[in-house]
């Protein structure tokens, strides 16, 4: 498999959702954070957009994104997270398992992902990712298995504090099993909103105090 490749497709895909500034409509807001969605050109759901603004630097934030040693710290939606392979310095195979959501009306997913961390000008750092078939973690008859198109976290340092961050945050998740599709999209706003809240909460806690 092609990882370089792959990476390379989904860092631009992430980008230009970025750029692309049509067609948006607002899902929910809460705590200064906002959700907007669109229909997705890559499955028949929709493409989530999540803003918020983050009290760190870019180039903390983002590993505290991904990282094993971190991530299990701040995200309270997981179950399980690893890194499965490390294909070179900025870009691993992760292995994540959710916690249920949607007041339990959807249960557990299990996604396996290429991410890849890239930078840049003007201090802007990116975490891109996309699942993929991976044989050392196989599909199990256990777990649902979801596949995230291409989604990301997009760090830029705000230009009136630099020493703060927008983060936004591109969604567009396949749960998988036998799922309402309106169910789904009437829960995924709320979990980016508690997805940025958790990280706005973490960094405080584990990257400004140096845990």
């Amino acid at each position: 498999m092609d990882y370089k490749k792959m990476a390379d497709e989904v860092s631009q895909k992430v980008l230009s959702y970025l750029k692309d500034d049509s067609g948006w409509k607002l899902a929910k807001s809460s705590g200064k954070i906002t959700v907007s969605w669109k229909p997705s050109n890559e499955f028949s759901g929709n493409l989530y957009r999540g803003e918020g603004i983050i009290e760190e630097v870019p180039e903390k934030i983002i590993p505290f994104l991904y990282s094993d040693e971190h991530r299990k710290k701040w995200d309270k939606d997981l179950k399980f997270y690893s890194i499965l392979e490390h294909i070179d310095q900025d870009t691993v195979i992760g292995h994540t398992i959710t916690h249920s959501y949607g007041m339990g009306l959807i249960s557990s997913r299990e996604f396996v992902d290429l991410i890849h961390i890239r930078r840049y000008d003007g201090g802007v750092v990116t975490t891109n990712s996309v699942s993929l078939e991976y044989e050392k973690c196989p599909v199990t008859s256990d777990r649902i298995r979801g596949f995230n198109n291409p989604c990301g976290y997009i760090c830029s340092p705000l230009p009136e504090n630099p020493a703060h961050s927008k983060l936004v945050v591109f969604i567009q998740t396949e749960l998988g099993g036998l799922l309402p599709r309106a169910l789904v999209e009437s829960a995924l706003p709320s979990n980016i909103i508690g997805l940025i809240t958790n990280v706005r909460e973490g960094t405080k806690k584990f990257v400004q105090d140096g845990k």
